[in-house]
């Protein structure tokens, strides 16, 4: 019997020093964490406070997706020998300064894509890689500031594809107005004063003309995320067919020395590339497409892959 007694006492002992020692280092646990968050604390605002200082600020993240895959005698498919393969590439970048009386902008954007399937059996399929995806946006804003927050503005815009019809069509936009940065990282173009220059062989089918520019991008890098939106829009003072949109997103976290996952999507609207699109696809039979019957489906694209921040 004393046996037993001293067992439980010798057990009831360890367990309550124990659950002291659990206590006693959850409460050493909870005093690190409120250090970090307070040392964290301090290094963000140190950073906002370099962030808002005078002179150049530059920076660059982009996404890698890849995909590759190939079947022999696999009968499920429809195809059971065959290859295929999808590549895509973004980058965005940008060189921003900031002075005191005057700032000057500029950011690019690319996203390249390349899709091949090839039929082994049939000799006459195209196995080579197309492109797929094809975006390319330069931007350039100078201002010159009113306030902290107001300035007077003038922006340079070129879009067009680099891998297919280089600036065939392009589009560049000059401009004069407003712009406003309500925060250090979002930046809002109001611009009535604007000329959108429109390059094409189709002089039938894209035209130049003058409206109004609206610009918002934000850009953030916090921590090892880095985020950039940006939306682009041309508001023609002639017809709203010659009016265009483009929205685009991206997003890379990094997980180690840089490397991380990226996703970007985009959405466009642009009447113009809808009409040329039906022209150069007519069938025998169809009804001559113009901007009256022309089916102006939202553009989209998407890419998710392996991400590099510099």
């Amino acid at each position: 019997m004393r046996k037993i007694v001293l067992a439980l006492i010798i057990f009831m002992s360890i367990q309550m020093g124990y659950a002291q020692t659990l206590e006693e280092l959850k409460a050493e646990k909870s005093i690190k964490t409120d250090s970090i968050a307070a040392i964290q604390g301090r290094v963000d605002a140190i950073q906002k406070k370099i962030k808002a200082l005078p002179g150049w600020k530059k920076g660059a993240f982009g996404t890698i997706g890849t995909s590759l895959s190939g079947f022999n005698n696999w009968y499920s498919k429809g195809a059971p020998n065959s290859s295929a393969g999808n590549i895509g590439v973004t980058a965005n970048a940008f060189a921003n300064l900031n002075q005191d009386k005057f700032f000057w902008r500029n950011s690019l954007s690319l996203n390249l894509g390349w899709v091949k399937f090839d039929d082994k059996d049939i000799d006459s399929d195209d196995d080579s890689f197309r492109s797929s995806t094809d975006v390319f946006s330069l931007t350039s804003l100078y201002g010159r500031k009113l306030s902290e927050k107001f300035a007077i503005s003038g922006l340079a815009e070129y879009r067009t594809t680099i891998i297919d019809n280089f600036n065939d069509p392009g589009y560049l936009d000059l401009g004069v107005g407003a712009t406003w940065t309500p925060i250090a990282d979002l930046v809002v173009v109001i611009h009535p004063l604007n000329y959108n220059f429109v390059f094409s062989s189709e002089d039938t089918v894209f035209e130049s003309s003058l409206g109004a520019k609206i610009v918002a991008d934000y850009t953030k890098q916090l921590g090892k995320i880095n985020f950039k939106t940006n939306l682009s829009m041309f508001q023609s003072y002639e017809t709203s067919d010659l009016s265009n949109w483009t929205w685009t997103n991206s997003f890379g976290y990094t997980l180690w020395k840089g490397i991380g996952v990226g996703f970007e999507f985009g959405l466009r609207d642009n009447k113009q590339e809808a009409l040329s699109y039906a022209i150069n696809n007519l069938e025998v039979g169809d009804p001559e497409p113009t901007f009256g019957n022309v089916d102006n489906d939202l553009q989209t694209y998407w890419l998710f892959g392996l991400n590099y921040s510099f």
